[in-house]
């Protein structure tokens, strides 16, 4: 089987398809505009990406050979879904293999937040020891945190934040009343009216939802306004569930601070003179979409991905499909 790896790999991805017999094409530097000469080169039947982006003029030029799209990872709005799918082409991803490195990131903006880590940081380095300014942290104990969507990451956030000892409620569209006490979290009802209701009792929401239809701007200025004053805001799943002006204008006005390791129209490219508006907003903490990116998560994920395309090869059965092609 012909596979491209059009995004940086482990070791362990590699290998394993070489043990599978696969033809492999690894080259980290492909994207939208080189990868149709990738597939004439090949005519690979599949490819694997991260975060490089697949839209329809891709997927309309390795039509005839590819069969399979891989996401290595949970979200996978960077591929045009739909033209694979007119094509197909199966999408895939590999859901729950990097939950414990998002969540993990999700606690690390949490206590970043209440903490002041980021400015403690800077100023100290700046040479100015202000142990006053920043002896303010409230601490997370028995502080209530709010997660919505709570599916692999969002359940492994919950965990975490028990251990903490916040008192913990989930929100998400799937969750019943009793599947909520299973977990031993309280229970938002599974509306936007409920959810906007609940907003004010939390000093913390994390955001852990995909990028779908219903979910793009869900986080609004009606969503930021509802929240608690004073409260923190995370957000570690994708980029367009947010309205970046409206949390904005939430953190500007001083009611709440935000951690952030997503964005609206962030680049595929991976090294490059980039700077999302929301960063320029004092109160506001960024990080560079690097949630799945722990070398226990890839490892994870390439193992994962190798046992899928094992499975394609041997049965032709296609896990994990998204778009309704399997």
């Amino acid at each position: 089987m012909r596979v491209i790896i059009a995004d940086k790999a482990e070791t362990e991805l590699i290998d394993g398809l070489n043990k599978l017999g696969c033809d492999v094409e690894y080259d980290a530097s492909l994207g939208p505009e080189t990868l149709p000469a990738a597939f004439k080169k090949t005519g690979a039947e599949a490819l694997i990406v991260r975060s490089t982006k697949v839209p329809a003029s891709v997927i309309d030029a390795a039509a005839g050979s590819l069969k399979l799209v891989i996401r290595a990872g949970s979200g996978y709005d960077n591929i045009d879904c739909n033209a694979a799918a007119a094509k197909g082409v199966a999408v895939c991803n590999t859901p729950g293999m990097n939950a414990v490195a998002v969540a993990e990131l999700a606690m690390g903006h949490l206590i970043a937040l209440d903490r002041h880590l980021p400015d403690q940081n800077a100023e100290l380095k700046a040479g100015h020891w202000n142990k006053k300014k920043y002896s303010v942290a409230q601490g997370l104990k028995g502080r209530s945190l709010l997660v919505v969507g709570a599916g692999a990451i969002g359940r492994e956030v919950i965990t975490r934040a028990q251990a903490f000892g916040m008192k913990v409620s989930a929100y998400d569209v799937v969750l019943t009343a009793e599947m909520a006490k299973q977990m031993g979290v309280g229970y938002v009802d599974a509306t936007r009216a409920a959810l906007l209701k609940a907003l004010p009792g939390f000093d913390a929401v994390t955001l852990h939802v995909p990028a779908i239809d219903a979910t793009k701007g869900m986080c609004d200025a009606e969503f930021f306004g509802a929240m608690k004053a004073g409260a923190y805001f995370i957000n570690t799943s994708r980029g367009p569930v947010v309205n970046e002006g409206a949390l904005a204008e939430a953190v500007s006005s001083g009611k709440i601070r935000a951690g952030i390791d997503v964005y609206c129209n962030q680049p595929a490219e991976k090294d490059l003179d980039w700077k999302p508006d929301i960063a320029a907003v004092d109160g506001v903490y960024c990080t560079h979409h690097c949630g799945a990116s722990t070398d226990q998560a890839q490892i994870a994920v390439a193992e994962e991905v190798v046992r899928m395309i094992g499975l394609y090869q041997s049965e032709g059965r296609i896990e994990h499909c998204v778009n309704g092609v399997a």
